[in-house]
C-alpha cells in the first residue's frame, strides 16, 4: 500500500500542479472562459486512465496461467520503464515546467480552444495511465490486491488537496526535496517490480532459471509474517529469489539510484565573447 500511496501522491501532485499552472495562467491573462477546456481535457484523461485499468484486468482474466504470467511480466517491465522515465523527467524539468506549459498554452490557444483541452489531456493522461498500470502491477503481486488500489486512492486524494492548497497559496512545500525523496524511494520500488517481472517471465517459460535460487530465507522472514507482507506489498520482496531476478534487481538499483542521486553540475555563467575580448585588450 505504501508504494502505491507514494505513486498516487507523486503522480497526482504532478498532475495537480500542471492543471494549477494551466488555470493560473489563463486567469492571469484574463482568459477565464477558456478554463472549461482544461477541465474537459482532465475529464477525458481520467476516463481513459480508468478504462485502461479496467482493460488490464479484463485482459488478464481471460488468459491461461502461462499467458497471465507473460502478460503480467511484460506489463511490469513497461511499468518500470514508465516510473523510471517519470522520475528523471520531473527531476530534469521541475524548474522549467511552468515556462514550458505557458508556452504550450499560447500555442494551443492560437490553434483553437480544443487544442488547450488536448494539452490538459496529454499532461494528465500520461500521469493517469502510469498510475493505472503501476497500481495494477502491484495489485497482481500481492495476495490482498485491494490494498494497492486503496493506497493509490489515498495518495491521489492527498495530492489533489495539496495541489489546490498550493494553487491557493495556503501550503508551500519544497517540491525539489519532495520529488528527490519520493524519487529515490520509487527507484527501490521499481527495482522490486523489475525483479517481479523477471520472475513472472520465468514462470511463463520465457526466461530460464526458475529453480535456481540465490538463497531461501522463508523460515526467517516468510511472506506470511506481517513484515514479509509489508515488504512484499512495498518492494515486491521475495524470500527465495532466483539468480536472474536478483541480478536484474542489482543491475537496475545500483546504477539508477547512483545516477538519480548524483548532484547535477552547476551552470557556469560565461561572459559574451565580445566582453571577454574587450577585457583582454
Amino acid at each position: 500500500m505504501l508504494a502505491n500511496f507514494l505513486i498516487g501522491l507523486r503522480e497526482g501532485l504532478e498532475a495537480s500542479l500542471i492543471v494549477g499552472i494551466l488555470i493560473a495562467y489563463l486567469v492571469k491573462t484574463d482568459r477565464r472562459h477558456e478554463i472549461r477546456y482544461v477541465w474537459l481535457g482532465v475529464a477525458i484523461a481520467l476516463a481513459v486512465s480508468i478504462a485502461f485499468g479496467i482493460a488490464l484486468n479484463l485482459t488478464q482474466q481471460a488468459l491461461t496461467f502461462e499467458a497471465k504470467e507473460a502478460f503480467g511480466g511484460t506489463m511490469s517491465l513497461i511499468a518500470v520503464g514508465f516510473v523510471t522515465w517519470m522520475i528523471f523527467w520531473m527531476r530534469a524539468t521541475a524548474r522549467s515546467i511552468k515556462g514550458e506549459l505557458e508556452g504550450r498554452i499560447d500555442s494551443a490557444l492560437a490553434m483553437g480552444p480544443l487544442t488547450l483541452a488536448l494539452v490538459a489531456f496529454v499532461a494528465v493522461g500520461r500521469e493517469g495511465v502510469e498510475t493505472s498500470m503501476f497500481t495494477w502491477v502491484t495489485g497482481e503481486a500481492v495476495a490482498d490486491n485491494a490494498s494497492p488500489y486503496i493506497g493509490t486512492v489515498i495518495g491521489l486524494t492527498i495530492a489533489v488537496i495539496l495541489g489546490i492548497s498550493i494553487y491557493l497559496g495556503a501550503v508551500r512545500i519544497n517540491l525539489g526535496k519532495f520529488f528527490t525523496w519520493t524519487g529515490a524511494f520509487l527507484v527501490v520500488v521499481a527495482a522490486g517490480v523489475l525483479a517481479y517481472a523477471i520472475h513472472d517471465l520465468q514462470e511463463a517459460g520465457i526466461l530460464p532459471g526458475l529453480n535456481n535460487t540465490v538463497f531461501n530465507i522463508s523460515s526467517t522472514l516468510s511472506l506470511d509474517s506481517w513484515l514479509g507482507t509489508v515488504l512484499k506489498g512495498t518492494f515486491n520482496y521475495n524470500p527465495a529469489p532466483t539468480w536472474l531476478e536478483f541480478v536484474a534487481w542489482l543491475a537496475y538499483l545500483i546504477p539508477v539510484m547512483t545516477i538519480f542521486l548524483w548532484p547535477s553540475r552547476p551552470q557556469v555563467l560565461r561572459r559574451p565573447v565580445e566582453q571577454r575580448e574587450t577585457v583582454a585588450s
